[in-house]
């Protein structure tokens, strides 16, 4: 965005501060020179440059040094990061595109791009410098060894080297070198224009094993008349011409294949530009809901999977394992099932009673995800000092908890042959095989939406379920308590204060390790970072009672 704080007051070093700072850390720490460190805590990842007084912190994905040290004073909004030179304001919540006149953003990307001279082994062109993806890609292979698997997009977690022995039996470091050279196809998404609700939705939806592996599986279903449809940005085109469904399984067979050789990150365009034409509120550069994008998409995959069935069973094709869900009663989602409803498809039974006579009254509703409002009393107290930690639990416990209906909710009872009070609660009668889980941070308050930023608690491992489903159904009679525990697939999560501005990124797990999605960017983390995040959407697969967990 065009950031209008690049003033004065806001970006105070120069060039020369920059050169005589890189002095001093060389001289300092000869072995270190080319590392930037937190100020605070010594951290050499993610770091960022404060542009107002040239201090060096971490970002908000580290411990928020220099989140903390731009909201303690004025003037110090605009930092550049150490890695990929991108610069960033923390008032605006959004990254800088724009220059000062003075044209001192690329002075210093040219400054911190500029090799020691006992190290040099190449000279930057001008034409590399003014381009801040060219610049960081240079920079991040001079931080990195010539093993590193940087190409992919791949950022390997600081561990010391260990000697191999020289006996070559199945060690620790075989494991972790097999491991690795699995983990190097993973590969990030392009940033279109604030396009990351969407890079951090297909990510997760690319790490559920069923999901990805059935469109991967797909044949290409496009005509010449829709290739050229897919590469138009014109919305007088025939909406019916779009297919979802097809520029979907190139984003996820490319992803499985790591984008081809030598690719970091791969462009989702076409399907941007299909979602364009499909659903027009999605349309231009805006920032949108990750969820609100993951429901419109889950949708229109399952009103076209509708009519890709039918051919398939004509063609061929390997049929889908949603026809395993024909036994749901009634049809409950319309019409045939599909994959979307197989893997994320389930059944609630809400019961309004009225309180006046006492008739009950029960429906079945299909979902593909729960939307779980935070408990009042939790981000009521998120200022004390002694408060109460939120757990999912307990979302989930406000969701199934008996409700009295408002004055403009009356429920007509068919006994009492008029409008009554009377209260309402959901069970799950049926759960899916991943649950997704979407937490309400986002309310109206006085025309605006603001966020409750309150961290919740969820765990990686061993969601039961159990108390929140209706025992008494067919669906659970059939089944075992251990098919309602769950294990974390993927989170997605909101930075930023508002709905229409901030950042999304995703954490999901691949072949036993947890990985984190900032759009063209993945780097491993551990599984407490993932456990301190402050989730936005959450996918928990259901454990196989048959498999030791």
């Amino acid at each position: 965005m065009e950031c209008p704080h690049l003033s004065e007051e806001c970006v105070k070093i120069n060039r020369e501060f920059v050169r005589k700072l890189k002095i001093e850390i060389s001289t300092a720490a000869p072995s270190l020179s080319k590392t930037w460190r937190c100020l605070e805590c010594a951290s050499m990842k993610e770091n960022w440059m404060c542009l107002n007084c040239g201090t060096v912190l971490c970002g908000r994905y580290e411990k928020c040094h220099a989140l903390r040290h731009s909201s303690s004073r004025n003037d110090h909004k605009i930092c550049m990061s150490m890695m990929n030179f991108s610069v960033y304001c923390y008032k605006c919540d959004e990254f800088v595109v724009n220059d000062t006149k003075e044209m001192r953003l690329c002075e210093l990307r040219q400054e911190l791009n500029s090799k020691d001279d006992d190290s040099a082994s190449e000279t930057s062109t001008s034409s590399g410098v003014d381009d801040p993806a060219v610049v960081g890609r240079k920079y991040h292979q001079e931080m990195t060894s010539a093993s590193s698997s940087s190409d992919s997009g791949w950022e390997e977690m600081p561990h010391s080297r260990k000697l191999r022995p020289r006996k070559r039996t199945i060690s620790s470091d075989s494991v972790e070198n097999t491991k690795r050279k699995s983990l190097r196809k993973v590969v990030g998404l392009r940033n279109l224009g604030n396009t990351c609700f969407m890079n951090s939705v297909l990510q997760s939806l690319s790490n559920i094993h069923e999901f990805s592996c059935y469109f991967s599986a797909l044949p290409a279903m496009e005509t010449n008349k829709q290739k050229r449809f897919y590469h138009s940005r014109s919305i007088k085109e025939n909406v019916h011409d779009a297919n979802v469904v097809e520029e979907l399984r190139k984003v996820l067979l490319n992803l499985s294949q790591g984008g081809g050789s030598g690719s970091k990150a791969i462009s989702p365009e076409c399907l941007f530009l299909v979602i364009w034409k499909v659903v027009p509120q999605f349309r231009g550069h805006r920032q949108h809901d990750a969820h609100e994008f993951l429901r419109y998409m889950l949708d229109r995959l399952h009103t076209e999977l509708q009519q890709i069935n039918c051919v398939a069973q004509v063609t061929g094709w390997t049929k889908a394992s949603c026809d395993a869900e024909a036994s749901v009663p009634g049809g409950i989602f319309k019409g045939r099932n599909s994959i979307v409803t197989t893997v994320f498809g389930g059944i609630l039974q809400s019961e309004v009673r009225c309180l006046i006579c006492g008739m009950e009254s029960k429906k079945h509703d299909p979902f593909l995800d729960l939307s779980l409002d935070i408990p009042e009393k939790f981000y009521k107290e998120c200022n004390e000092d002694n408060q109460t930690v939120c757990n999912i639990s307990d979302c989930l416990s406000s969701f199934t908890e008996i409700e009295e209906l408002a004055e403009t909710e009356l429920y007509y009872c068919s006994s009492c042959k008029c409008k009554q009070k009377s209260t309402k609660r959901f069970w799950i009668r049926r759960l899916p095989n991943v649950l997704c889980l979407h937490i309400k941070r986002f309310r109206w308050s006085n025309f605006f939406r603001t966020k409750i930023d309150l961290r919740i608690s969820f765990p990686i491992n061993s969601l039961d379920m159990s108390q929140f489903v209706l025992n008494n159904g067919p669906e659970t009679r059939r089944s075992n308590s251990a098919n309602n525990v769950y294990d974390l697939a993927a989170v997605i999560v909101h930075h930023g204060n508002g709905s229409s501005c901030g950042h999304y990124t995703s954490f999901a797990i691949n072949n036993g390790t947890w990985l984190h999605f900032n759009d063209h960017t993945v780097k491993e983390v551990t599984p407490s970072a993932v456990a301190d995040c402050k989730p936005y959407i959450l996918f928990y697969i259901r454990r196989d009672p048959n498999k030791n967990s």
